[in-house]
């Protein structure tokens, strides 16, 4: 209800006519992009929380993956640490997810917490503004008997993409901000 509330501010208060007059974000929009891309990331959080579930059934896995890289920019990238290598790896938003529901462990258990911006929106040469939010992500995996088998701490950063865009509705040319979100680079994994 939310992305709803929220879409319809994009929408509706940012430019009612198809004039792209309005390019810059004024304090008021900003704020509004600001509680949609932070709503973006919370809504992956959970959709990561499902999918990485040993419990949610693999068809509602799927489609919670389908819903998952809607919030993603096509080519996005996500990475993934460990405690027990160096290397980060990355892959695209639909092979982390998939490889996300085939861990090798009974119980997985992951939670996003202290979500904030650490940079903010800047205006790129193209009109976009690009900013990056920073989450610390717990991970917890465990075996058939239910004892705790690894544990990691990780921070990452998620590149967030706020685009101009255009739709017609009823027969008028609406201009508004939508907000997608880019690669999730790993900066620290500890325990």
């Amino acid at each position: 209800m939310k992305k709803i509330a929220y879409l319809l501010i994009l929408v509706f208060g940012f430019g009612i006519t198809g004039a792209f007059a309005q390019d810059n974000l004024s304090p008021e929009r900003k704020q509004a992009v600001d509680s949609l891309a932070l709503e973006k990331v919370r809504d992956l959080s959970k959709y990561i929380s499902i999918i990485g579930n040993k419990e949610t059934p693999w068809s509602e896995a799927n489609r919670v993956i389908d819903r998952a890289e809607e919030l993603f920019m096509q080519g996005s990238e996500m990475g993934v640490s460990s405690l027990n290598r160096t290397e980060i790896n990355y892959y695209s938003v639909r092979n982390y997810f998939e490889r996300l529901m085939r861990l090798n462990y009974n119980k997985v258990e992951i939670d996003w917490y202290n979500i904030e911006y650490v940079s903010d929106l800047q205006r790129q040469p193209d009109g976009t503004y690009v900013g990056v939010i920073t989450i610390f992500q717990r991970f917890r995996g465990y075996d058939k008997e239910g004892k705790l088998v690894y544990q990691d701490t990780t921070k990452k950063d998620i590149t967030v993409y706020v685009k101009r865009k255009e739709t017609q509705i009823g027969g008028r040319l609406i201009g508004f901000w939508d907000v997608l979100l880019g690669d999730i680079r790993v900066k620290e994994t500890t325990i």
